[in-house]
């Protein structure tokens, strides 16, 4: 499905154009170039992971919005860090950095798999969600103070506003079971002036097969987007929702 329900909100004039002038995965070809090159790693640490790189570096993976700057008085290097999921995909999808744990380099991408899932078990089905959207070059940042799993921009967070909330959910999922939770949800993402999204990652996630992550291959991501109806709206207006797989929630 390709995701142009909202029109764009661009923060300032002439945002719009220096989009167009520097497209996220130009830059992202970029950083997976410099990280490369230079065998940069993240160091493991609880929930996240901490990156060494140099100033240039630290410029271009906040021009695609992977991590945040950690304020550190050291010159030389600039520590950025990294969601397991940010981390994950610059290690297993884009290939360009390596993973260590106390200070020993992990050889392979199961052992860094079988780390994340031990701290997150619930990490196979919100990576597959985040690579899916990521590789479309959508930007993704944390939804947690709008009550979601991700906020989903176009450009950068500093040229135009998320347009979308984006969920994650399982087929055994207990998310959006009842109308209330649905209803909550979509009022708040209106709210806010953003569209729900709903990311259904279909696949067995229970078993031995979770332990390798070539399992991401035999999982599936449905999109799904969720608004309220207007009854202000004509019924001729229908076109808005022709193109899109929408569900519409009356009051």
């Amino acid at each position: 499905m390709q995701l142009n329900f909202m029109a764009p909100r661009w923060k300032w004039k002439g945002a719009e154009a220096k989009a167009l002038a520097e497209p996220i995965s130009k830059s992202v070809s970029e950083l997976q170039l410099s990280l490369a090159e230079t065998e940069s790693s993240g160091t493991l640490s609880s929930c996240n992971v901490l990156l060494a790189v140099e100033p240039e570096q630290a410029e271009l993976l906040d021009r695609c919005c992977f991590g945040r700057l950690v304020l550190s008085a050291e010159k030389v290097k600039k520590w950025i860090q990294l969601s397991f999921e940010e981390a994950f995909f610059l290690h297993y999808n884009l290939k360009c950095i390596k993973i260590s744990l106390h200070g020993r380099c992990l050889e392979n991408e199961v052992d860094t798999w079988l780390y994340m899932k031990s701290k997150r078990p619930n990490f196979p089905m919100f990576f597959k969600a985040y690579s899916h959207l990521r590789s479309k070059n959508w930007v993704l940042r944390s939804g947690l103070q709008y009550g979601v799993d991700f906020v989903a921009y176009r450009h950068h967070p500093s040229l135009v506003h998320s347009e979308y909330s984006v969920l994650v959910q399982s087929g055994d999922s207990d998310r959006l079971r009842v109308w209330s939770d649905i209803h909550c949800a979509v009022r708040l993402s209106g709210s806010v002036a953003k569209t729900l999204l709903t990311l259904y990652v279909n696949g067995n996630f229970k078993g031995e097969d979770l332990n390798l992550p070539v399992c991401l291959e035999n999982f599936t991501v449905e999109e799904q987007t969720i608004s309220r109806w207007s009854p202000e709206l004509s019924r001729e207006d229908e076109f808005t929702n022709s193109k899109q797989n929408v569900t519409n929630v009356s009051n």
